[in-house]
């Protein structure tokens, strides 16, 4: 297997609920698709009775999210403690991973109150977009962009403008 042939996802739990957030996220994974073969991910969420705590959602989740990266070798989770990188820096990041012989790189976006500790447990690493706060279903676009610009940068196309 040569290096072009790592396989990306971005793996999300739950429904991205605004039409303009995932007309945008389509855009995107589209024009990844041309790059390398890559997956956008939507799990369903868990399904909880009454008003459970922020616990009992990350507790409910993990199982769906640790069924989804069975068989990923390299899991990434968007957390606003991982490492934060300029996109170019992002895109030798994603190069590395290239040259390393990852088959397959996942990031993820966990629901509104982030991962169980199983969830990081299973992680190679932690990565953050931004200093600010964004909603979860706002990263995944970011973050479809962000893998976009990092592969256009890569090629030496003219989308990122330094």
């Amino acid at each position: 297997m040569g290096k072009t042939d790592m396989r990306i996802s971005l793996i999300v739990i739950g429904k991205t609920d605004a039409a303009w957030l995932r007309e945008g996220i389509d855009v995107y994974t589209t024009r990844l698709a041309r790059y390398a073969p890559f997956n956008y991910i939507e799990l369903a969420d868990a399904r909880l009775r009454g008003k459970p705590s922020p616990a009992q959602l990350r507790a409910a989740q993990a199982p769906i999210l640790l069924k989804a990266l069975d068989g990923i070798d390299h899991v990434v989770l968007l957390d606003e403690h991982g490492k934060q990188y300029r996109s170019i820096e992002l895109a030798h990041w994603v190069e590395s991973r290239h040259a390393r012989g990852i088959r397959h790189l996942a990031l993820v976006i966990g629901g509104a109150y982030g991962f169980d500790e199983s969830v990081r447990t299973r992680a190679s690493e932690k990565m953050s977009l931004s200093k600010g706060t964004f909603s979860h279903q706002m990263i995944r676009l970011l973050a479809a962009e962000q893998l976009y610009r990092a592969q256009s940068i890569l090629k030496g196309e003219p989308y990122h403008h330094e």
